[in-house]
């Protein structure tokens, strides 16, 4: 079992890489820090990121998970070209890059006459929006629901599934950045069980969709956000 897996350098996707490692799974990491390395904001590095996992994994990748992307504020008060940039490279890596993997993906797994799996980390953003700063990321995370659910739609008679995952705040990086400049307090306040989620929580689900989701699961959305918005 090869599993291609962006952003596995810390976070969410660190704890993935562990979990799916644990499981028995061959993972091909992505990142700055670890894996091959491919920056998404450069349209070349998807196509380059496969080729080079495909070469790794001997020819044949059975699950990829995207994971990768960034969350940078962009208020709306700044310079209207530095917005439209900002809008433009957060596009293209949480959803533009993830796109062409998972097209990738699945001409691959056509081409070899089988099934494969698709596992889209998204955000709860993409259901209840994100800060003013933020249109940019929610938007982003709502297109990547809605690529999941029209590829598992599309293509679940060929046996390719897919699955999205919409955490809510997490514990990495990002989130301690965005929790301090908002104000910890009052958004943990926002989330019934009382606390952002661990990596570890979100990686178990991932886990569970690349590995052991039945097919007729296909399509689902899971919800890691601790209650603070339901569906």
């Amino acid at each position: 079992m090869a599993i291609l897996l962006t952003g596995s350098s810390r976070g969410i996707g660190a704890a993935t890489f562990d979990a799916l490692t644990a499981a028995g799974a061959t993972v091909i990491g992505h990142g700055t820090r670890s894996g091959i390395a491919a920056d998404f904001a450069d349209p070349a590095a998807p196509q380059a990121l496969w080729g080079a996992a495909l070469a790794q994994a001997g020819g044949t990748i059975d699950v990829l998970v995207n994971n990768a992307g960034v969350f940078e504020a962009n208020p709306l008060d700044r310079d209207h070209d530095h917005w439209v940039g900002d809008w433009d490279r957060t596009m293209r890596i949480n959803l533009t890059a993830s796109a062409e993997l998972c097209r990738l993906a699945v001409r691959h797994w056509q081409a070899q006459g089988r099934g494969g799996r698709i596992v889209n980390v998204a955000s709860r953003a993409a259901y209840r929006g994100d800060s003013p700063a933020h249109w940019h990321y929610a938007a982003a995370k709502a297109g990547m629901v809605a690529m999941t659910k029209t590829i598992a739609r599309g293509y679940a008679a060929q046996g390719i599934l897919a699955f999205a995952i919409c955490p809510g705040f997490t514990m990495t990086g990002m989130a301690d950045d965005y929790l301090a400049s908002r104000g910890g307090d009052r958004l943990l306040a926002d989330i019934p069980l009382g606390k952002v989620a661990d990596p570890a929580e979100v990686a178990a689900v991932a886990r569970f969709c690349a590995l052991e989701a039945p097919a007729s699961m296909t399509g689902a959305v899971l919800d890691v956000n601790g209650a603070s918005y339901v569906r």
